[in-house]
């Protein structure tokens, strides 16, 4: 099919140069990112999800989880029960196999963010609400996973912004995990 964008793709179209600054803004990304990770053994990137895990238990993290959303002056608007839906949907396709023990995902905007991200480019409507997601695998005890989307930046017209994107998520994390 020639001619059609992927929907994920972020980047600028052709006949729009890419700012010298953003090579530069991505470059100090990758120098932040590894920073993160070396100075927190408990947080776990992949290109698109970060994880930290917290000590004790999922009622406790949770409710520090939304205090960390709240003390940035941000609302929890949605809370999804995922860990619920799958025990519930499982049997209804005879799947036995228990994913977590409690998993939940909380949904939240800053219009501040989301306004900047949205008015560079208006396809990234697909990253809102953010969410980070909190779970307890079974067989763990007192450990609790925080995981959010990496926003994708490199590249992207709204790299600026994602990246304050990324930044309030990952402090959101760490607060809540501590």
């Amino acid at each position: 099919m020639a001619g059609l964008e992927s929907p994920l793709d972020i980047s600028r179209t052709p006949e729009v140069p890419m700012p010298m600054h953003a090579n530069v803004v991505a470059l100090a990304l990758l120098v932040w990112s590894a920073a993160l990770v070396a100075a927190d053994p408990e947080l776990v990137q992949t290109e698109a999800v970060v994880e930290v895990t917290a000590r004790g238990s999922f009622d406790d993290v949770k409710q520090q989880l939304v205090l960390a959303i709240e003390n940035r002056g941000l609302i929890v608007n949605h809370e999804s029960r995922v860990g619920e839906m799958l025990e519930r949907t499982g049997k209804d396709l005879g799947v036995t196999n228990r994913v977590y023990v409690r998993a939940e995902v909380l949904e939240f905007c800053s219009a501040m963010l989301s306004r900047q991200v949205m008015e560079a480019d208006p396809r990234l409507l697909a990253l809102c609400p953010y969410g980070i997601g909190i779970y307890i695998l079974p067989g763990e005890t007192n450990t609790v996973h925080l995981v959010y989307r990496r926003p994708p930046s490199e590249g992207a017209p709204a790299a600026q912004f994602l990246q304050q994107v990324a930044r309030l998520l990952h402090e959101i994390v760490q607060e809540a995990g501590q």
